[in-house]
């Protein structure tokens, strides 16, 4: 068992490296000695069909573990009936997109809890996912339910945790530095810190769950509103610091994949991890 390790989108060293689209990223993944890519499609699916299997089939060459972001538009909770059931289309989409790609699972935003109470939000929530399940085939891809940073946004690690109950084609996303951001930095200092996630995850949902859990990394500054930009490992403000998580992945011998998010030193920070993490295990 080992943890993988990757970036989220294409860095700045990608480009430097020469590559021009990311079809040319799962090799500039795996030269590199990362082992992981996650397809961002925030804005929306971008590429064809035929790009995407192209992807795929470059990512399985080079033995490097695909995931999904799906478009931020997506809204599991809006209040307007319309765009919940716009957003289950969304979702059929990117489950199909990840497919092509050989991705086993895709990521989802929750959605908001600002015009109304976290309890409706939840409702909304839980109810578009029992229609998803019920309209789309999702090709045994997990739905991935990411922990949010702002609070005004539904996605606590409870929140999260209590919509995957509904069925297990759903799984946490956990993304440390939103959680960090959240409460206002200063949640994650020690391997228990980072451990408790993980426990609470097994507790939840079960061992397996929280031993392959997919997760995101990245320092990020706040407000008092909690999420505001992504950093790089270069801060020394905001955090969390990544290795704690590191020394908790390997000292209790978890699986997880971690996507580095950071700032356009996606590639660059997920290699410090990985490298950390060898010399962990050595």
């Amino acid at each position: 068992m080992s943890a993988f390790f990757g970036p989220g989108g294409n860095s700045e060293a990608f480009k430097a490296w020469g590559g021009k689209s990311t079809l040319d990223a799962p090799r500039f993944v795996k030269e590199i000695g990362l082992d992981a890519y996650e397809y961002e499609a925030g804005n929306g699916i971008a590429s064809s069909p035929a790009m995407l299997a192209a992807i795929g089939a470059a990512a399985k060459e080079h033995g490097v573990k695909m995931s999904f972001h799906t478009p931020y538009f997506i809204s599991l909770s809006g209040i307007e009936e319309e765009k919940r059931l716009k957003s289950i289309r969304y979702i059929e989409d990117s489950l199909n997109a990840a497919r092509l790609l050989g991705a086993g699972t895709i990521v989802v935003h929750t959605g908001s809890a600002a015009k109304i109470t976290r309890d409706e939000a939840m409702r909304l929530a839980a109810d578009t996912l029992i229609k998803t399940l019920n309209a789309v085939d999702t090709h045994g891809i997990k739905i991935g339910l990411e922990t949010m940073g702002k609070v005004n946004q539904l996605g606590t690690l409870d929140e999260v945790l209590e919509l995957c109950r509904i069925d297990s084609a759903f799984v946490p996303v956990v993304d440390f530095g939103h959680m960090n951001a959240r409460d206002c930095g200063g949640v994650f200092v020690t391997q228990d810190d980072y451990m408790r996630v993980f426990d609470k995850i097994d507790r939840k949902l079960g061992a397996e769950v929280a031993t392959n859990l997919h997760c995101h990394f990245s320092k990020i500054e706040w407000t008092d509103k909690g999420e505001k930009r992504h950093l790089t490992f270069a801060d020394t403000v905001y955090g969390p610091d990544f290795e704690p998580l590191v020394e908790a992945i390997a000292r209790n011998s978890l699986s997880p994949t971690i996507i580095s998010e950071s700032a356009g030193t996606q590639s660059d920070d997920a290699l410090a991890m990985k490298k950390y993490y060898r010399e962990i295990l050595k």
